[in-house]
């Protein structure tokens, strides 16, 4: 994830803020028993093979080993294409009966359009990952970084047209997103009353973008690690702690997207994250087995 990313985090204070002043009232509104599930942003890491996928897995194979190691996946791929129905019935074929996928809304609605004149294309991307099935998790809008709130009325539009039966969650990347305004402020209340999920960005040079701002029972957190810097422990450290906090309050479902350069370290990412989890809540998060050959 190249958004907020530094060379040096030296004086980063990576602290998680307070919660904002609705979130409570978001999770009030959970009634269902705490699901976690973490992932990252593609299956096809050569460097994975040997690792947590077994010795020699074909290309054709990846995809299926990526679903026995994780629970989900931040899927960029529908970003860049709009799949047939064909592609997506195979993605669900591929995956096991606990996986669910998070498919990105593609650019050319939201980047090239900005959600204008979009009705065709949204059509053609919502018939396809419909495909998914019960596999169908949170599809994900992510906003340009040049997308500011002044853009609000023609966001507010598209954001209406959406179907109120399916999962949507919204990130936001342009500072006047996390400044209190009119325009602003009108976007979170429309994602609080079509339980429009908000995407946290936990990245090293935008902390703005942790805004610990929920509009729903779920909490979905894109998470810029550093190659496991120390900083990285601390980190998932905190969020296990927010997490169980708002467990308490209602939460219902976490997901964690991974994003480490490359995805390198990705695997090694999760089984820390699934092991706090497991100590601190004593919940169990679906996370790669790791060959102990390469310690």
């Amino acid at each position: 994830m190249k958004f907020g990313k530094l060379s040096d985090i030296t004086n980063v204070d990576f602290t998680l803020p307070n919660d904002h002043s609705v979130t409570k009232d978001a999770l009030n509104k959970g009634q269902q028993e705490l699901v976690i599930r973490q992932g990252g942003t593609m299956w096809n890491i050569p460097e994975w093979i040997g690792k947590i996928f077994p010795d020699k897995t074909p290309k054709k194979d990846l995809m299926r080993a990526y679903g026995t190691a994780y629970g989900t996946i931040e899927l960029n791929a529908t970003h860049y294409k709009i799949p047939t129905k064909e592609v997506v019935r195979n993605w669900y074929q591929a995956m096991p009966d606990d996986f669910v996928f998070c498919p990105k809304f593609p650019q050319l609605i939201s980047h090239y359009r900005r959600f204008k004149n979009s009705d065709g294309l949204t059509d053609e991307f919502l018939e396809a990952i419909l495909e998914l099935k019960e596999k169908l998790s949170f599809s994900f809008i992510q906003l340009p970084p040049n997308f500011t709130s002044d853009h609000s009325e023609a966001l507010a539009a598209y954001l209406k047209t959406l179907p109120r039966d399916m999962k949507f969650a919204l990130e936001f990347r342009h500072e006047s997103w996390f400044i209190p305004n009119e325009r602003s402020f009108g976007i979170w209340e429309l994602m609080n009353t079509q339980g429009i999920a908000s995407v946290i960005t936990d990245t090293a040079g935008r902390r703005d973008a942790v805004h610990m701002r929920l509009t729903s029972p779920h909490c979905i957190v894109r998470f810029g690690g550093n190659e496991l810097h120390a900083t990285d422990s601390q980190r998932l450290e905190s969020w296990v702690d927010r997490i169980a906090q708002w467990k308490e309050e209602g939460l219902e479902e976490f997901q964690l997207w991974i994003h480490q350069p490359d995805s390198i370290l990705t695997p090694e990412t999760s089984q820390l994250f699934a092991e706090m989890v497991k100590r601190r809540l004593g919940l169990v998060v679906k996370a790669p087995s790791i060959s102990q050959k390469l310690f």
